[in-house]
Formats: structure tokens, sequence, C-alpha cells
């Protein structure tokens, strides 16, 4: 089991929705900022707090909540 150790949740912060650090910065927030700025340079411009190890933790958090299963395809006639 992985450890994320830079994913923080409290109730009173952001409505106890996954943090980084304790920031005011949520993990959908940042996913969101990802989906915008594929350049990490730009990334880094928008959210200069916002470091290498967050950002992996944060795809590793949302990775672990989506689930892999092999579905069979119906055979084409």
């Amino acid at each position: 089991m992985q450890a994320f150790d830079r994913i923080t949740m409290n109730p009173v912060q952001m409505n106890g929705q996954p943090c980084i650090r304790n920031m005011r910065l949520t993990v959908k927030r940042v996913l969101e900022a990802l989906a915008v700025y594929p350049d990490r340079e730009q990334l880094r411009q928008e959210y200069p707090e916002l470091e290498d190890e967050d950002i992996r933790q944060a795809l590793a958090y949302v990775a672990t909540y989506l689930e892999d299963q092999v579905l069979e395809l119906p055979q084409a006639l």
C-alpha cells in the first residue's frame, strides 16, 4: 500500500476534500490544472507552491479510486 504523506484531509478546510500539504489546494484542482497546463513550467508559474512530488501523489491518490477491471466484449457475428 502506498503512503500519501502530502495528501491531507481536514473536515474544516475545503469541506474535507483531499488537499495538498494542508494548503487550500485540492487534489481535484491539481488534476484540473494538469489538464489546463500540460507544460509543467506553465503549471509552476500558476502554482509556484506545487512540487513535483505533490503532483505525483495527487495522480497516484486518484488512481487508487479507479477500479481496474477487465470486461468481456460480446463477440461480433
